[in-house]
């Protein structure tokens, strides 16, 4: 939120910069290659500065992503492990019987597929609703970004269906805890009573 109310305040500097510098080359016959690079330079610095002042640096929004990915990993692999362990084990044994519904077998792929498909959907829904918070024009590598994130939730189905149902159902239930945030913090009420600064593509009614 802070980054976004950032941008109206960089792009009004971006442009006064522009000018500055634009007036600064005529001055002393820069080329415009070398007004580019002061451009450049400056508008890195200012921007960097804001993020300072206001202790919103973008890579403090990606922290919980590079914390969360290992953690995904060895939970999935450590499943893994379980249900495709030694033959005979105890692990592997409650796990084949410990199962809930269509999906009994925690060792086994879902014969039915439903929740491979689910998985899929639910990361879909999660990419659609980061997708319609862009309300202004977007970037081509943010799309790009969008792009790849709807082919691997797609790709991700018959990976899960080809894995053990212990996996599967860990990260149907990892996207939906994941989902259920982003419903949260759509909410204006929520947001509220978190203190977290409204932003201009926020909406009263998000759902």
């Amino acid at each position: 939120s802070q980054l976004e109310n950032l941008q109206p305040e960089i792009k009004a500097l971006s442009e006064r910069l522009r000018y500055e510098v634009s007036v600064r080359g005529k001055q002393l016959g820069w080329s415009e290659r070398v007004c580019r690079f002061h451009f450049r330079k400056n508008l890195r610095r200012i921007v960097t500065e804001l993020y300072v002042r206001d202790n919103c640096h973008p890579f403090k929004a990606t922290l919980l992503v590079w914390v969360q990915i290992p953690v995904w990993v060895c939970a999935s692999l450590a499943l893994r492990n379980c249900s495709v362990g030694a033959a005979g084990s105890a692990v592997q044994e409650e796990f084949s019987s410990g199962g809930a519904l269509w999906f009994t077998d925690l060792t086994a792929p879902d014969p039915t597929w439903i929740l491979p498909v689910s998985l899929g959907l639910v990361n879909l829904l999660i990419v659609e609703i980061f997708a319609s918070q862009k309300t202004k024009q977007v970037s081509r590598f943010q799309k790009l970004v969008t792009n790849v994130f709807r082919v691997v939730s797609v790709l991700m189905v018959p990976v899960a269906a080809t894995v053990p149902s212990s996996m599967a159902l860990y990260w149907l239930s990892s996207s939906l805890v994941g989902l259920s945030h982003n419903l949260l913090l759509r909410s204006p009420t929520f947001r509220r009573l978190c203190g977290i600064p409204r932003t201009g593509s926020d909406s009263d009614t998000p759902y």
